[in-house]
């Protein structure tokens, strides 16, 4: 059995020296018993392993058995082999006797299973890295729908009230300029009337920043440069912020141009900039900074809400009194306050986030209690070279009135009324209609030009636009003012009302009416 079994056995001394070796050990490693008796069979052993094969020989010494013991072992032709050993002491006679098995291609595949386990957890870890972005993810998604749709319920709470809500308003405040007008400065009466039209405008504020976070209002984008409206806005932000408040401004030059509605821009730094006074009552720095970044995929994946593309970042920071993550969780819910009772209207940073949206950009805050608050809103490049600003107006003031021919269609008769006597006694000529079909009947007997049409955006019948659009053909040089209360869906249907077109959002004044009137008359000239 010593000679023809295919299983290494051998006989060795506690001294680390082969005695006796069967042909095996020949067979699988090469080496015949002379040249295995040359040195202390440790030297054969992979050096990897000798640490574990010098320790295992300790036990043995102290006459414990080895049940299995795998080790490397170097081959005559150079390369390695495992052994699987079973080995038993006899401290008597000082020797070991023991039996090795060549296990090399179970090894290979034993360790190829572990690496092909290894592999599986990588992945199984990956997956359920994956699992977690994607619960993560979801959870946003819901978190964001849960605000969108919060968000449309005050859309549509103050599209339903917007549109009949400023049309009294438009009727409150024309007349009471019309009775201010007409009445002596130091009579009791315009003290009232002044109170009056000031409650209007403040009404009419509110629906505004209603519309606002619904994403209802009309918006007039123009290409400009970010800095522009910033630098134009510094006196304006310096007086709503306390003396103790340092403002500092980090532009970069060359931001590009965004696409957006300057007006509003400039009510979300209003907004902002209240905000971050509130938040610094024993003084401190206001930090306003721009930059040009590209997000990319990585961004992305983080934040579900962006998407990859160039964008100008406006960053506003103070270092205030900070927020919790309860607080900063419902910062841009409406009506959402942490002002005491009767002191705002919970609507500012909602208005903020509602016009960044519609602006086809988005908003994050960043705060930590004591360490001060960080907006950052992002807002895409367009292409093209930097503009100047477009928001500077003509510098000499338009004519009060004129002597053309204007079509006023409204469908609200105290409106209707209103407007036709201010444009009346600003000299023009007026036809009056108060549906489209009545507009298309008295244009059908008009001999004369129409220079200009005025008309509500949502009516009976048929809307203003489309109404524009069938007189357009018969009067192609008449000019174009849309009105309303409430951005219906022939021009919400796009957010924005088409470049170049003029939109006048209830209620305004009869002085902007008139001077939109002669900018449009004038810009022929």
């Amino acid at each position: 059995l010593f000679e023809i079994t295919s299983d290494m056995l051998c006989f060795a001394g506690l001294d680390g020296y082969f005695k006796i070796i069967n042909p095996a050990f020949e067979h699988n490693l090469g080496y015949c018993l002379e040249e295995l008796k040359e040195k202390p069979f440790l030297d054969f052993v992979h050096p990897e392993d000798r640490p574990a094969t010098l320790k295992e020989m300790e036990k043995l010494r102290q006459g414990e058995v080895t049940l299995f013991f795998e080790n490397r072992y170097l081959c005559k032709n150079g390369t390695y082999k495992w052994l699987a050993w079973t080995s038993h002491p006899d401290l008597k006679e000082g020797l070991l006797y023991a039996v090795a098995r060549e296990v090399t291609e179970r090894k290979q595949e034993m360790n190829s299973l572990i690496g092909e386990r290894t592999e599986l957890e990588e992945k199984q870890t990956e997956l359920m890295g994956r699992v977690e972005e994607t619960e993560e993810a979801l959870q946003e998604k819901g978190e964001q729908l849960y605000q969108a749709q919060k968000m449309e319920s005050v859309g549509r709470l103050a599209g339903g009230v917007a549109h009949d809500f400023n049309n009294m308003l438009m009727v409150i405040m024309g007349f009471s300029d019309i009775a201010l007008n007409q009445i002596d400065s130091r009579d009791e009466v315009q003290r009232c009337l002044k109170q009056i039209k000031d409650a209007g405008r403040r009404s009419a504020n509110l629906t505004n920043q209603l519309l606002a976070v619904g994403r209802k209002q009309v918006l007039e984008p123009r290409r400009i440069n970010l800095n522009h409206i910033l630098a134009e806005m510094e006196e304006i932000l310096r007086r709503v912020i306390q003396e103790n408040i340092e403002v500092i401004n980090r532009f970069e030059e060359d931001l590009g141009v965004v696409s957006v509605d300057p007006v509003q821009i400039e009510q979300v730094m209003l907004n902002l900039a209240v905000n971050a006074n509130d938040a610094m009552p024993d003084g401190g720095e206001l930090t306003i900074e721009t930059s040009k970044i590209d997000l990319d995929s990585d961004f992305v994946r983080k934040h579900p809400e962006a998407e990859p593309g160039p964008y100008a970042l406006l960053a506003v920071s103070d270092s205030g009194i900070g927020m919790d993550e309860a607080t900063l969780s419902q910062i841009f819910e409406p009506f959402f306050t942490t002002k005491p009772a009767g002191v705002g209207t919970g609507l500012g940073l909602a208005m903020v986030y509602g016009v960044v949206k519609q602006s086809g950009g988005f908003i994050w805050a960043y705060s930590e209690p004591g360490m001060g608050t960080s907006f950052k809103i992002y807002l895409p490049r367009v292409p093209g070279e930097n503009f100047e600003s477009e928001m500077a107006q003509a510098a000499s003031a338009p004519s009060e009135g004129g002597s053309e021919t204007i079509l006023l269609v409204e469908d609200e008769q105290m409106v209707l009324n209103l407007t036709a006597s201010v444009l009346k006694n600003a000299g023009y000529k007026v036809v009056t209609a108060s549906t489209p079909k009545q507009a298309l009947e008295k244009m059908a007997h008009q001999t004369g030009p129409i220079h200009i049409m005025i008309t509500d955006v949502v009516m009976p019948g048929m809307s203003g636009p489309t109404l524009a659009n069938t007189l357009v053909s018969e009067y192609p040089e008449m000019k174009l003012i849309f009105m309303s209360g409430y951005t219906g869906a022939a021009i919400m249907e796009n957010r924005f009302i088409q470049p170049g077109s003029v939109f006048l959002q209830k209620p305004f004044s009869p002085d902007a009416l008139k001077a939109k009137i002669r900018e449009l008359l004038d810009a022929d000239d």
